[in-house]
């Protein structure tokens, strides 16, 4: 088992790039495979997360070539995949299960795709339920769970399908499948989720239409390869822009990160709750915003966090939670029940590590109240989860003695180099086996 070491206190310095975006590295292998020609992506993430959707798609019959500096994907079209001779394993990533079901559903061929035991109790009846309207036939584990067998040769019709919880992976599995079915397709969300999907639908040439809460697709779209530059992922940079914040004397510079307005909740949070973070250099590369982004130490002070931010920062609330934990005053979300079905329950979790680590941290059904105190130190679990374990590494520059995070290993499906990374910045953090 990996754990992370970490020592207390210490200053953020440096100009650096967090690795790229995983969302866009999944959809980036997705749509290149299913275009006409050859695309190449530039910054793809080189986690093991991306990696397994890579791999899924070569045992599909897709050639892919990978160097130092691109991967050029020979993409075979929207009807030119063949069957995998072995299950897909997507190890621990429920964005390429679920993105997968929907394309999988479309297809002439039966599969079969599982994953590591932390995804393999993950839900998936909400992307199950929709396919299942559109006509897929797919077969579950017990309360919805992986592995997933998926029929072939089903023809898809398109549906008007209301999200009842917003979610951009259900979303785009819905989309995927529309490229498939008769009509055409219509997703409803309640609030906006990132939109990765459309737009890079859109480079690809496939008309998509958003108007409000609503998107559409016609299905049987031809799409066409392009070229993909991948930003960095703000997600990843979220932990650095929470360290500097709380570490003394600090100040970095995040660069060419991707700041989708879908994705910047994180931003926005931290500014109410009172951080220094300016954005420069602003551009658009590849129909994707990017900036760089400084962040300087500050005083966090404790909020209710919007709602309508929820959807915008979900994948960034274990680093928002240390945040809290260093604030002053109360922090409360809600509205945030999906935290409860991530790679762990993020809300329990972060929960029992505060509490671990002397913060008063109290979970409810859809989010958690944090009274901002001192952080001692003390070993706490990650579960497996990526985010937890990197998360409670940077909750130790305010801590008053060494934590200990058990667990760690999966940091590599979104973070590869993070203990470097992090250690060359000014973190005290060493991995052991």
């Amino acid at each position: 088992m990996t754990y992370f070491q970490c020592s207390p206190g210490g200053s953020l310095t440096g100009d650096f790039r967090v690795p790229g975006d995983k969302s866009i590295s999944h959809r980036s292998i997705i749509l290149s495979s299913i275009a006409e020609g050859d695309s190449r992506i530039s910054g793809f993430l080189e986690g093991e997360d991306s990696l397994n959707t890579l791999k899924a798609f070569q045992a599909m019959g897709v050639s892919i070539e990978r160097n130092a500096h691109q991967i050029v994907v020979h993409g075979v079209g929207l009807n030119g995949l063949k069957a995998p001779t072995a299950p897909l394993e997507m190890g621990n990533s429920g964005t390429a299960m679920r993105l997968l079901l929907g394309l999988l559903a479309g297809q002439s061929f039966d599969s079969v795709m599982t994953g590591d035991e932390s995804l393999s109790s993950r839900p998936m009846n909400r992307v199950i339920n929709p396919l299942q309207k559109m006509g897929a036939e797919i077969q579950s584990q017990p309360c919805g769970t992986a592995p997933l067998s998926v029929k072939g040769n089903r023809r898809l019709q398109a549906i008007e399908y209301d999200l009842p919880m917003a979610s951009a992976q259900v979303k785009s599995c819905i989309l995927l499948a529309g490229l498939y079915a008769d009509g055409e397709t219509v997703v409803r969300e309640p609030s906006p989720t990132r939109d990765h999907s459309e737009r890079m639908l859109r480079g690809f040439g496939c008309e998509v239409r958003s108007d409000g809460a609503e998107i559409r697709i016609n299905g049987r779209q031809e799409l066409n390869a392009t070229d993909i530059e991948i930003p960095a992922d703000i997600s990843s940079a979220a932990f650095f822009m929470v360290a500097a914040s709380i570490a003394t004397k600090s100040e970095i510079k995040l660069l060419h990160v991707g700041v989708n307005p879908t994705r910047t909740g994180a931003i926005d949070i931290l500014r109410l709750m009172g951080a220094d973070v300016i954005l420069s250099n602003q551009k658009e590369v590849g129909g994707e915003p990017v900036a760089d982004i400084t962040v300087r130490s500050a005083r966090l002070k404790g909020i209710v966090i919007p709602e309508e931010l929820v959807p915008l920062a979900i994948d960034e609330f274990p680093v928002l939670f240390i945040a809290a934990a260093c604030a002053q005053g109360e922090t409360v979300l809600s509205g945030a029940e999906e935290l409860r079905v991530k790679e762990s329950d993020r809300i329990q979790v972060m929960v029992d590590g505060l509490t671990t680590l002397g913060i008063r941290a109290i979970a409810t059904d859809d989010g958690i109240c944090i009274q901002g105190g001192v952080i001692r130190g003390g070993e706490v679990e990650s579960h497996g989860d990526h985010r937890i374990a990197m998360a409670f590494s940077v909750a130790s520059l305010c801590a008053r003695g060494d934590i200990k995070i058990n667990n760690c290993a999966n940091v590599n499906t979104s973070f590869p180099g993070f203990v470097q990374l992090a250690s060359a910045a000014g973190l005290g953090v060493t991995a052991y086996e």
